[in-house]
């Protein structure tokens, strides 16, 4: 098992969501961060660094982020050779050929998954994520025991998710950072020669992205 050597320095944006006849209030008093974060918000506002609309522009762009970006890209890396070697050379740059925005300074790297070996991410210290290609993180990931014993005791972990990964394969763990974000390529399953960019991208699911699982054929899809 192998670690990523950057340094953390992690920075965050969140997404909100509402029923379409809910009112815009809460009972629930605020919390410390909460009060911080309105704060901030409204001396940037006041001072007009930002407007509100551009805040709201900037959580539509979250919400419209989703695990089918991610699953696209692996689907074309897995048709197109030349496509592929481009992504794993410069993961953001292969992604923004796709169409595929960036709205912060993050870089991407794409690890891809092998016969040999097998790739897991994880954010130690917080919940850094590839969020412009898979959308908001599953609340798993942002535990503190997936965080910690992701790093300690990867097979142990993979196994939860019913992952075994054999003696002779190395599990290589990637730490997320606030500058580097990290996209598994996993490995494309046997039986699926022929199949259209579509139907693989289906195959794909944000955990297989983040390594807990393979790419497995939906039989119902053959």
């Amino acid at each position: 098992m192998t670690n990523d050597p950057h340094s953390h320095d992690h920075g965050h944006a969140h997404g909100h969501d509402h029923d379409d006849h809910a009112a815009i209030t809460s009972d629930e008093r605020p919390g410390y961060y909460a009060v911080m974060e309105m704060a901030v918000r409204e001396l940037l506002i006041d001072k007009g660094y930002i407007t509100a609309n551009e805040i709201r522009h900037q959580i539509e762009v979250l919400d419209s982020r989703t695990p089918a970006l991610g699953a696209a890209v692996v689907a074309h890396a897995w048709t197109d050779p030349a496509f592929k070697a481009r992504l794993l050379a410069d993961g953001r740059r292969g992604c923004e050929e796709l169409g595929i925005t960036f709205y912060d300074d993050t870089q991407l790297i794409v690890l891809e998954n092998t016969e040999q070996v097998h790739n897991l991410i994880v954010c130690t210290l917080c919940s850094c994520y590839p969020r412009p290609v898979l959308g908001l993180p599953p609340d798993w990931y942002k535990l503190k025991p997936y965080r910690a014993r992701a790093v300690i005791e990867p097979r142990k972990v993979l196994a939860e998710f019913g992952t075994i990964i054999p003696d002779d394969v190395e599990v290589r763990v990637s730490d997320s950072t606030a500058v580097v974000r990290y996209l598994v390529l996993p490995l494309r399953p046997e039986g699926t020669e022929g199949w259209s960019e579509e139907q693989l991208a289906a195959l794909v699911t944000r955990d297989a992205m983040i390594g807990v699982i393979p790419v497995t054929l939906d039989k119902e899809a053959a």
